[in-house]
This record gives C-alpha cells, structure tokens and sequence, in this order.
C-alpha cells in the first residue's frame, strides 16, 4: 500500500473508534453481541495495523508533514482506548 492508500485509509477512520462509549462491561451480553463485539475488535485491529502503516509510511518518506504524523498518532491513540474498552467487555470480570 502506498503511503498516500495509508494516510487516506488512517484519515477515514475518525469516527470509527468514538462510538459505543458506555461501560459495557457490565453488561450480561448475549452470544450474538459477543459476536459483534469480536468482529469489531477485529476490525479495530485491522485498522490499528493500517494506522501502523500509514505513520511508519510516512516517516520513511521523510516528507516532514509534522501536523498529519501528530494526527495519526492520535487517532491511534484514540483506537487502542476503544480496542481496551471492547476487550474488558468481552473479558468476564473475575471476582478473586
């Protein structure tokens, strides 16, 4: 993927990650919204990785756009808070 694919791909995931922002691991959740939840934890993943991509592309071509390289970089922090919220709600919670 070029880095203009990444930087394109990683700009169109802004509202991707901020939806869903209710505790939902107290939740008692069904098998089948244990199913959405996973396939989205997969796609999260999926566009971390491209995010990934998209920051190292830009890097390596040296083209020094400062402010776009801040952004990815927060937009990827933004993901791992909603990958971590989607994981503690598909992990039961223990009671040592």
């Amino acid at each position: 993927m070029r880095l203009g694919s990444h930087i394109r791909a990683a700009a169109g995931l802004a509202g991707a990650a901020d939806s869903g922002e209710t505790s939902m691991a107290q939740q008692n959740l069904s098998d089948e919204e244990r199913a959405v939840l996973s396939g989205q934890l997969e796609r999260l993943r999926e566009e971390q990785r491209d995010l990934d991509a998209a920051i190292d592309a830009l890097r390596g071509a040296g083209e020094g756009d400062r402010l776009q390289l801040q952004r990815l970089k927060k937009r990827k922090l933004a993901l791992r808070d909603r990958l971590t919220q989607l994981e503690d709600a598909l992990t039961p919670d223990i009671i040592a």
